[in-house]
């Protein structure tokens, strides 16, 4: 077996183990036969109800941010790069706290109001960030990206406060929601970020090539025959669909596509014909696996999902950044 297709067993098993520990483990212990046998309605109602559209989610979330950090990382050349680090998961929480503060519903879009609404406000972030960096340093280098970020989602992070103090008492469950969470969620929020995911994905599956031509430079790429602009503009949007729709169900959840990217490239190389769908499937896994852990390590209580990923990936982009600051300074 060559080491690819080792990369996608391990990826796969991986996936599937964390589902089973995450439909299984619980207050209530759900044997893996509830699955096929009903017997125990009790159970299965906690299994097809409450553990598998969460475990379902979870997936979906991860995913979405791991293969759009992934994207970003490649399309910016940059290992920092994720959509909470660039500010893009803070310009969709205030695309998706805008629609819920106003209480904007419209006829044309139903249920999939709120991720749109996202969708754009992570859209637009991400080309601000973007373009306030080009304007302050041509060359784009690696502090000036992550700082513009950290700068537009501090401010950005200021408006979600400011809002959060004008609401009424009963929308003061946005301030959960910013944390980071999956809970209570049933199947109709996986229908609401489900085709977002396809047509993500889909978009920066179809620039995989795109992506490894623009590791060796814009020029390089052009010379290649890449319409460098066309296929930026894809990726970045790619990214904003998917980082906005899981934002939407989901909150700020952070620091899921720099992890796992980093990790894929540095186990199974930097070819984004698999870095971008390997890095889908460890995503989804890396998050069943910390939800797993925030329903469980206070059993009863619940920690917000965004506080475990926070405490594995702080200490990885400070490793990230000190490594790139080593390796700049040889």
């Amino acid at each position: 077996m060559n080491k690819t297709a080792l990369a996608y067993v391990v990826s796969i098993a991986t996936l599937l183990v964390a589902i089973w520990l995450g439909v299984s483990i619980g207050t209530v212990k759900i044997p893996i036969e509830t699955l096929w046998n009903h017997s125990d309605a009790t159970a299965s109602n906690i299994l097809w109800k409450i553990r598998m559209p969460r475990v379902l989610l979870a997936g979906i979330v991860g995913a979405s941010l791991a293969i759009s950090g992934a994207a970003f990382q490649g399309l910016l050349k940059n290992p920092l790069a994720d959509p909470y680090t660039l500010g893009v998961s803070s310009g969709a929480s205030v695309g998706a706290v805008i629609t819920l503060f106003f209480g904007i519903s419209l006829p044309v879009l139903g249920a999939f109001t709120l991720p749109v609404f996202s969708m754009i406000g992570a859209a637009l972030t991400m080309f601000l960030v973007i373009g306030f960096a080009r304007l302050v340093d041509r060359s784009m280098k690696m502090e000036t990206i992550i700082l513009t970020g950290i700068i537009f989602g501090s401010f950005l992070g200021s408006v979600l406060s400011l809002m959060i103090a004008l609401t009424q008492e009963e929308l003061r469950q946005i301030v959960g929601w910013l944390l980071g969470s999956v809970s209570m969620r049933g199947w109709k929020y996986i229908t609401m970020v489900l085709p977002f995911f396809i047509i993500g994905s889909f978009m920066l599956w179809l620039n995989r090539r795109e992506l490894n031509a623009l590791l060796f430079g814009e020029e390089r790429a052009h010379h290649l025959g890449v319409n460098v602009k066309q296929r930026k503009l894809m990726i970045l949007l790619g990214g904003s669909v998917l980082t906005g729709s899981a934002v939407a169900v989901s909150g700020t959840i952070g620091f899921v596509g720099l992890v796992v990217p980093h990790m894929t490239r540095m186990l199974w190389g930097s070819d984004h014909r698999h870095v971008l769908p390997l890095s889908l499937f460890n995503g989804a896994s890396l998050l069943i696996i910390c939800d797993l852990v925030a329903r469980t390590i206070i059993s009863p209580a619940e920690l917000p999902v965004g506080v475990i990923t926070a405490f594995i990936g702080a200490p990885v982009f400070a490793y990230i950044f000190y490594k790139q600051r080593r390796k700049g300074a040889m």
